[in-house]
């Protein structure tokens, strides 16, 4: 093996070095990052108690803010963490106070649990907040009657962000890193990357464990690296 290629090899050992450490989200209330398509969501959130209804779904891709929203409302509320399978007494627990069930149509449910669960909820004036990556009409839902209580709750919708959004999303994502960006460089990734909040959480992935494995700051040049490699990554699917 030659100079060249001992060398390119050890500097890929090295870069798988770095172990996978998570980074605190900041979700406070004032960590929020509110654009126009989060207007509604915010609102429904800060309108609690006063519900037109007393589940409330909010809807929206990957790292749109909705389990940020989500833990905003259960400080402010009490509200409890619930799962509507058989045997977990979700309904019995909303008889008693608020609750929440984050990510429904991923983590599946009991279609007979999760009725009663509403039932309760409206029967003891509590409150149900849900959070989904999808529409509930678009989920797999065979009993009518819950079909019924679903198309009942209000739903809220959490879009795509815009350019601007997406920026601040950037800085805010490095920040939970203590990590600080120069607006240059934010700029050059918005321009290049997949207009998405999922994107904007696997770019700032990346850029970060890139720069620890080389011990290098975040360049331009390491940044282009990333976003060609996902670039790459995109015609190869």
């Amino acid at each position: 093996m030659s100079e060249n290629k001992k060398a390119e090899a050890k500097l890929k050992v090295a870069e798988q070095l770095p172990l996978v450490f998570g980074h605190a989200a900041a979700t406070g209330r004032d960590d929020l990052l509110v654009s126009g398509r989060l207007e509604a969501a915010v609102a429904i959130i800060d309108s609690w108690p006063n519900w037109p209804s007393p589940v409330v779904i909010l809807a929206g891709p990957a790292g749109s803010g909705k389990s940020h929203l989500a833990e905003i409302w259960r400080e402010q509320s009490g509200a409890v963490d619930i799962h509507p399978v058989a045997g977990a007494e979700a309904a019995l627990a909303a008889a008693a106070g608020p609750v929440l069930f984050e990510d429904a149509e991923r983590r599946g449910f009991d279609e007979v649990e999760l009725f009663h669960l509403i039932n309760s909820v409206r029967e003891n004036g509590t409150s149900l907040l849900m959070t989904s990556r999808t529409w509930p009409l678009s989920w797999a839902v065979a009993l009518p009657d819950l079909r019924s209580r679903l198309k009942a709750a209000t739903m809220v919708e959490i879009g795509e962000p815009e350019e601007e959004l997406l920026a601040q999303l950037i800085v805010k994502l490095f920040a939970d890193r203590q990590l600080a960006i120069d607006d240059r460089i934010v700029g050059y990734i918005v321009q290049r990357m997949e207009r998405s909040f999922a994107a904007a959480q696997d770019v700032v992935d990346r850029i970060d464990r890139l720069a620890l494995a080389r011990r290098a700051k975040i360049s331009r040049a390491l940044v282009g690296e990333i976003l060609d490699e996902l670039h790459g990554d995109d015609h190869h699917d």
